[in-house]
């Protein structure tokens, strides 16, 4: 779990309920956010399998760097909010 991650997950006991109205409209934010991050994901994996000269290869790692941090955020917010929404 990244720094980030563990640093939502112990902020989660302190937070109040959001809103229900709140909550659906963050959630649906949050789903296509996956989504989009779904594509950068596919997209980075196949880029990693193909052989890039410099300073391609670089940037391919680079993205992939990107792509993890952007995940682990994604996880922390998602579970931030069911964490946080009415049942």
């Amino acid at each position: 779990m990244s720094e980030l991650t563990q640093t939502a997950a112990n902020t989660v006991a302190e937070a109040e309920e959001i809103p229900e109205n709140l909550a659906l409209e963050i959630r649906k934010l949050a789903h296509d956010l996956s989504n989009a991050l779904e594509v950068i994901v596919q997209t980075s994996y196949l880029l990693g399998t193909v052989e890039l000269k410099e300073p391609g290869s670089d940037w391919v790692r680079l993205l992939d760097n990107g792509v993890r941090k952007a995940l682990d955020i994604n996880l922390a917010l998602r579970t931030y909010i069911k964490s946080h929404s009415p049942r």
